[in-house]
């Protein structure tokens, strides 16, 4: 075995905490590559996402969890418990936390619940950009109150300040041994997976709140056409009340168009291939309940 190979370390570490943290954008930019979808709207991340950085030293998979919330429907609990089994399972737990004021009661209750374990821990402190290094004090002494002896590391997922450091200390974190996946892999989500998640953050950001919350996509048709250079793609959107259909489709089908035609553009970057993009919307009233409905969507 070569000295590189010896050298080599790998691992998973998973990140958690409350919506909006920032979990699929600190992701997004571990890995170098759009894996995760990211809107403003609480709630985006609804499954285990896998993202995976592979360096010359290291190969660190990471997994985004759906964010801690009080659950109400058969969805939000699925949601809670991807996510509270996946804080379980990783080599490394990093739980990140929001920059500015003290901690919110979700963060501390997660931290809280970290103090028995064994496995290394990193505390993230997001949106750095937002505030002065000095402001990060208290927060930073009411962690350590917490865990003492958890790394913290203040960055900003949107901006990338700080993210050599984190990337560092993660690396410090795992353990030596082979790749845990192929080394020219950044995600384990399928094409399928990640066109109906690119069609769900366009709907998402074009919609009011009351739409994303009772909204999913599925999939029903996924053709490529090596020979053209084309990927046919066929995605429902499916939403809760009649009234949401309207909505999406929009006057004249205008805001329909204009998700589909995001959506699109970004899929084309990530496929390298030309995209044809045919979308619909149905009403389900009681998707969000049915859990034979959540299975069949995947979540």
């Amino acid at each position: 075995m070569s000295n590189e190979a010896e050298n080599f370390r790998s691992g998973t570490v998973v990140l958690g905490g409350r919506t909006n943290v920032g979990k699929s954008t600190l992701l997004n930019r571990l890995v170098g590559q759009k894996v995760a979808i990211v809107t403003p709207r609480p709630q985006t991340t609804r499954r285990r996402i896998l993202g995976i950085r592979t360096d010359a030293d290291s190969q660190i998979v990471l997994i985004d969890t759906p964010g801690l919330h009080v659950a109400k429907t058969a969805l939000g609990n699925r949601m809670l418990a991807v996510a509270h089994r996946s804080l379980a399972e990783a080599d490394v737990v990093a739980p990140i936390v929001e920059s500015g004021g003290n901690l919110m009661p979700a963060d501390r209750d997660l931290l809280k619940g970290l103090t028995a374990e064994d496995r290394p821990i990193v505390v993230v402190i997001n949106k750095v950009d937002r505030i002065s290094r000095s402001a990060c004090l208290p927060l930073i002494d009411e962690i350590r109150q917490i865990l003492p002896d958890a790394e913290i590391v203040p960055v900003s997922a949107l901006t990338g300040e700080n993210i050599d450091e984190l990337v560092r200390t993660l690396k410090s974190k795992i353990k030596p041994g082979p790749p845990l996946m192929p080394t020219d892999e950044y995600t384990d989500q399928t094409e399928r997976m990640l066109a109906a998640e690119i069609v769900r953050e366009k709907l998402f950001l074009a919609m009011r709140e009351e739409v994303p919350f009772g909204s999913a996509v599925e999939i029903e048709r996924y053709v490529e056409e090596d020979e053209r250079g084309l990927v046919k793609i066929a995605a429902m959107i499916i939403v809760g009340r009649e009234s949401h259909k309207g909505m999406v489709i929009g006057a004249g089908g205008r805001q329909l168009k204009a998700i589909g035609t995001n959506a699109r553009l970004d899929l084309e970057k990530i496929l390298g291939a030309r995209v044809f993009l045919e979308l619909l919307v149905k009403v389900e009233r009681d998707w969000m309940r049915s859990e034979r409905r959540l299975t069949e969507l995947g979540l």
